[in-house]
């Protein structure tokens, strides 16, 4: 019984630390599914769809483009973890070659339909009834882990526009030191 204690105990610090990993992993491919769904959905009903991101919150989810639906009875919302936190990149004034330009998560919101600046704190992926990304939507969402110490940035995964700019993918982001 000692020795199950004693293995237990040094073991659990790891542990911990393992799971508190995989939230991160298992959101970033939640919200990745959710941006297919949302394309699918597009097309397969034929309205616009708008994944939303709600950065004070920590909200997420996907629901029919106002005005297109009287009542969207599929919408769905996802709260994250608290440990995760969103960024979001603005879209891209101008494309350019060869660049990503997802690398400033505090890049102006220009871009937005109503005209708002980025003090807004609820960012839209907008897909439209073709099931291809809005031209105005985000380039990046990043989900960032707090670090263990909460004084030094963890681990973080961005899901960003393909090169094709037809779909999302994860990527990972080199932390910065």
């Amino acid at each position: 019984m000692a020795l199950i204690t004693i293995v237990v105990s040094v073991s659990l610090p790891s542990l911990k630390g393992f799971f508190k990993g995989r939230d991160l992993d298992s959101e970033a491919r939640r919200f990745l599914s959710l941006t297919h769904y949302a394309s699918s959905r597009a097309v397969a009903e034929g309205v616009p769809m708008e994944l939303f991101v709600d950065t004070q919150q920590k909200l997420y989810g996907l629901r029919a483009q106002a005005g297109f639906l009287e009542s969207d009875s599929r919408a769905v919302q996802y709260k994250l973890p608290e440990e995760l936190s969103f960024e979001v990149t603005a879209a891209p004034a101008k494309k350019i070659s060869g660049q990503d330009n997802f690398d400033d998560p505090e890049a102006e919101f220009a871009n937005d339909d109503d005209g708002s600046t980025g003090t807004r704190p609820i960012k839209i992926l907008r897909f439209t009834s073709d099931g291809f990304i809005g031209d105005k939507s985000p380039t990046a969402v990043i989900l960032r882990q707090r670090a263990a110490d909460d004084l030094t940035e963890g681990p973080a995964l961005a899901i960003a526009q393909s090169a094709t700019r037809l779909n999302y993918e994860i990527r990972t982001l080199q932390q910065q030191r």
